[in-house]
């Protein structure tokens, strides 16, 4: 989930056992307690037990002890993206409270795995010790875990690009099928925890993202963004879905009708869906989207969202909003029970109403940091690690490299992220390297930061700290060691300034300046700076801090001022002082000198989690620091025999050390056992296996705006791009070699109802074991539509030892190759040759043939039948809108030249005419043209104010009669709206 807003301390509810509420002592047992009665039962009779308040606090998060009939106190949402994280204690004030135990590698890296069966046991894992703290204290840890995140990939700039998988929706479905089938456990009734993806849906953009619509047409919602979450859901690996804060087609999905309708009808299962955080308040401010509360709250309900996210552990205004909602008869009581009943549901299965908890009751936290699960980590870490570039450094010979510089800000030193928990310790990279060498190797390391100071020129002194509680000043006239800060750049220009004399790290502290924090952290992470170079060598510094509002002082930007006395400020660009950054001692230099004289240097540098991307965040470019580029530069320069660690969360360039890397490896922050993990592969003991799962472009340059969700319009992800990449979808090297033999296909056709069987020979050549990622892509080389370039339809994962082959077997669906028709809503499998192809990435392809697939073809369109403005097959300029706040999607927010086309569409002997079904809140007009957007003028639909935009009328026009199969386009004048259009005949 996105978190909670800064939580305010509430006061405690009460004693551990009245939360907790042991069952009660009745004469009778109730059927609901009977585990031998079936589900449904069980839930229909403690249902039928509850008044009608006890019911509406079940559609809180934080959900109290019912005394009179046993129900314990139950709270949603640990958060277990990657390790049990943290979440929010009842019985402590609703306080954060963050665990410590195993932390894997972060999702991304995950995926990076190409691994499903290790992946699910790294989710039966992390389920093991939700279990083990809920078993320690069920209030702080409840059983319903907020993960995994399935957004996809779309964008490298995303800020919580390190919470996803991949930006291709089968492979993300594999890993999310995987993680949540480990959490959820083996029992076919009973559930270990209680899975909630997130976040529904295309919410892929931190940048105003309650404000946001992404615009989705019809076949990129069906076929790209539902397909990530429709696998886990379809496979019983996840119990529910997390509405997004984002819009999607102008509605908020806190309210998407799919959330009742379409997520559902994937599974027989009873889902369980939950709000984000604070996002219902936000359909009334920020969003305006309904007048009050109250029918914002209602529609929540109706939608499909069952429980409310929202005011802590404090239920009262969600209690009297749905009572309002009852008495004004915007909601049924019947509405409450469905919701309640899924809730219950849940409970049911998480044994919260059976002796002893059920199967994974007797689950205790003796499973938190164990060694089996230390074990799996450092596999975990160890798989996920991609060689992105080898010109024959590695690997290292742990019997001749015995002298190892190891260098960069990242050399030892172990991060986690806002969704990773406390690691009970730490194998740093420089500890792993030790450990790997063991006695007589000398293992050296330093961080290669720049010392620098900063120097008003205005004033022509410099800044200095006194104390880490004074404000911080320009007033110093010489550089003393409080007057140095060690300067580390990390991605994206944005740089922390760690004080020389106190340790501590300079931070915003909302305009007044203090050095006084340890590591960048919190939900405002404030120790974030941009060196601005200016024409003349100076250095504007602008405070890049988290912020909830863009002008959150009241200025549209935050620099760093300088006042009469001294005093550093907040202020605009104009008003920023600058300064002279004077270089005291050059991290790169001191680090060449040290990697002059080893056997070998590794040089770890990359990303911190809380800076420069993150939740709430967005990255602007995809550079590594400038700083950290020059560092790898001079560290190659000075010894050949160099391996560059990259160890972040995000498509990463470097385009000035590039060229200069001969080994480049790719990690996520991998979590605790990170060091060892690296140490195996540097030295050979694991041969790297593990592959991107989304596209590194050459720079941010060429990408389309972040809020443009049309990846078949951009022509982005691997699906769609045709460019040259800096590392393709699939990329990933080994230590060995292997050759593909004999692509063979169980049939060279196929109906759409078949299945596509494919067999090759993978053998490895080389001299090492390793694993090979087999990955089968298909073309389709004719459509109606614009087809993939290619698009992953299996994968899997073999080890071979030197010289052995594999006949690897690779299966799909031909209905997996099915698109969206918007002629007909609904799914098509076309007539079409498609290429096969087999390989190491997405662009390195060894085998392929085709296959001959015996589908239909899409018939024209029939306009002469009442169709939907959504389902255009071709836009410009035009966004799509809510018909009502209910439901449906229309064409609007339209301006002069937009225009929307339907192609091939059947006007027979000929059309004569047009209705429409319009809103406007200002007269406007249509036109309906042959061709093109400038083709000739068939009709004009007059488009008159109608009070609304959600108050559709009815108009319509003559067409000069025009037969045969045309291509239609509507231009626009006027911003109005068009829900559906048909048109007439003689």
């Amino acid at each position: 989930m996105s978190p909670r807003r800064p939580l305010l301390a509430a006061a405690v509810l009460g004693l551990l056992t009245t939360l907790l509420a042991p069952p009660a002592a009745a004469a009778d047992n109730p059927p609901f307690r009977d585990p031998g009665r079936p589900l449904e039962e069980r839930v229909g009779d403690l249902l039928g037990r509850l008044t009608l308040d006890e019911k509406i606090s079940l559609l809180h998060q934080s959900q109290a002890a019912i005394p009179r009939l046993g129900v314990p106190y139950h709270k949603n949402g640990t958060e277990a993206l990657h390790g049990v994280a943290w979440s929010n204690d009842d019985a402590n004030g609703w306080a954060q409270t963050f665990a410590e135990g195993t932390v894997f590698p972060q999702a991304v890296g995950l995926a990076s795995t190409w691994d499903p069966a290790l992946i699910k046991k790294v989710g039966a894992a992390v389920g093991d010790e939700v279990r083990g703290y809920n078993a320690a204290d069920p209030v702080a840890w409840g059983t319903q875990v907020w993960a995994p995140v399935v957004n996809l990939l779309r964008d490298p700039r995303w800020g919580r690009n390190e919470e996803g998988y991949s930006e291709d929706p089968l492979l993300t479905g594999a890993i999310s099928v995987a993680y949540g089938k480990g959490l959820s456990g083996d029992d076919p009734l009973y559930l270990k925890t209680a899975p909630v993806l997130k976040h529904y849906l295309a919410n892929n953009n931190e940048y105003q993202r309650s404000l946001t619509s992404s615009n989705l047409p019809p076949r990129v919602k069906h076929e790209y963004d539902e397909a990530a979450f429709k696998p886990a859901i379809t496979a019983d690996a996840a119990t529910g879905v997390m509405g997004s804060y984002n819009l999607v087609n102008g509605r908020p999905n806190t309210v998407n009708p799919d959330l009742g309708g379409l997520v559902r009808g994937w599974t027989g299962k009873t889902l369980y869906n939950v709000s984000d955080a604070w996002a219902p308040h936000a359909l009334t401010d920020p969003e305006h989207y309904f007048d009050n509360e109250t029918e914002a709250f209602a529609a929540t309900l109706k939608a499909g969202i069952d429980s409310f996210t929202v005011d802590d552990n404090k239920p009262a205004t969600m209690t009297a909003l749905i009572k309002d909602g009852l008495a004004k008869g915007l909601l049924a009581e019947s509405d409450i029970d469905r919701s309640v009943r899924n809730a219950l549901t849940i409970r049911f299965r998480l044994g919260q109403f059976d002796p002893g908890g059920g199967p994974y009751g007797k689950i205790t936290k003796d499973v938190v940091d164990s060694p089996a699960h230390r074990a799996l980590n450092r596999e975990t870490a160890g798989k996920a690690m991609v060689l992105l570039k080898n010109a024959g450094t590695l690997p290292l010979d742990p019997r001749r490299t015995r002298n190892v510089a190891v260098i960069g800000p990242l050399h030892d030193t172990l991060l986690s992220d806002w969704y990773g928990g406390k690691m009970p310790y730490k194998v740093t990279p420089l500890a792993g390297i030790k450990a790997r060498l063991g006695a007589g190797a000398t293992v050296t390391g330093t961080d290669a930061s720049d010392r620098v100071a900063l120097k008003d020129v205005a004033s022509g002194r410099y800044v200095t700290v006194a104390t880490t509680t004074d404000p911080v000043t320009a007033t110093a006239t010489t550089q003393a060691a409080a007057s140095k800060f060690d300067l580390t750049d990390w991605t994206d220009g944005v740089s922390t300034l760690r004080d020389a004399g106190t340790g501590k790290l300079l931070t915003g502290n909302w305009g007044t300046f203090l050095a006084n924090s340890d590591t960048p952290s919190g939900w405002f992470v404030q120790q974030q700076f941009k060196l601005e170079r200016q024409a003349d060598g100076t250095y504007l510094i602008q405070y890049a801090g988290y912020e909830t509002n863009e002008s959150w002082w009241g200025i549209p930007e935050h620099y760093v001022t300088v006042g009469a006395d001294g005093t550093l400020g907040m202020g605009a660009k104009a008003d920023a002082a600058r300064f002279a950054k004077e270089i005291v001692t050059s991290g790169a230099k001191a680090a060449a000198d040290r990697a002059r004289a080893a056997d070998a240097a590794v040089v770890v540098v990359g990303s911190d989690p809380f800076v420069a991307g993150r939740e709430n965040h967005d990255r602007t470019g995809l550079a590594l620091g400038e700083s950290q580029q020059d560092l790898i530069a001079a560290v190659t320069k000075a010894n050949p025999n160099t391996v560059v660690v990259l160890e972040d969360s995000y498509p990463t360039t470097m385009p000035k050390a590039q060229d200069k890397a001969g080994a480049l490896l790719w990690t996520t922050h991998a979590g605790a056992e990170t060091g060892n993990a690296l140490a195996d592969v540097i030295f050979g003991d694991v041969n790297p296996a593990g592959r991107l799962t989304q596209t590194w472009y050459k720079s941010e340059d060429g990408l389309p705006s972040i809020l443009d969700y049309d990846i078949t319009k951009t022509g982005h992800t691997y699906l769609y791009y045709k460019g040259s990449p800096l590392y393709s979808f699939g990329h990933g090297l080994s230590y060995t070699t292997f050759a593909y033999q004999g692509l063979t296909l169980n049939s060279r056709t196929v109906r759409p109802d078949g299945t596509v069987t494919a067999t090759v020979k993978v053998t490895n050549t080389g001299r090492r074991a390793g694993d090979e990622v087999v990955q089968l892509y298909t073309h389709q080389r004719t459509s109606r539509v614009t087809q993939p370039v290619k698009q992953l339809r299996a994968f899997q994962r073999v080890h071979l030892a030197p010289g052995q082959t594999k006949a690897v077997t690779l299966s799909f669906k031909a209905a997996d190759l099915a698109l969206w028709d918007v002629t007909r809503n609904t799914w098509a499998v076309e007539k079409s040759a498609h290429d096969v192809m087999v390989g190491s990435s997405s662009t390195a392809v060894r085998q392929r043939t085709t296959l001959d697939v015996q589908g239909e073809k899409i018939p024209p369109r029939d306009l002469y039948k009442a169709t939907r403005a959504a389902d255009f097959d071709d836009y410009a300029g035009v966004e799509l809108v809510d018909e009502t706040k209910a439901a449906g999607d229309a064409v609007g927010r339209t301006g002069a030249g937009d225009w929307i086309a339907f192609k091939d569409a059947d006007l027979r002997t000929g059309a004569t005419g047009i209705t429409a079904g319009v809103a406007a809140t200002a007269p406007g007009k249509i036109e309906v043209r042959l061709g093109s957007p400038t083709g000739k003028v068939l009709g004009t639909l007059q488009v008159p104010s109608t009070g609304g935009v959600y108050t559709y009328t009815t108009v319509t026009a003559p067409l000069a009669k025009t037969g045969g199969v045309r291509d239609l386009y509507l231009t626009f004048t006027g911003d109005l709206r068009l829900k559906d259009l048909t048109l007439t005949r003689p």
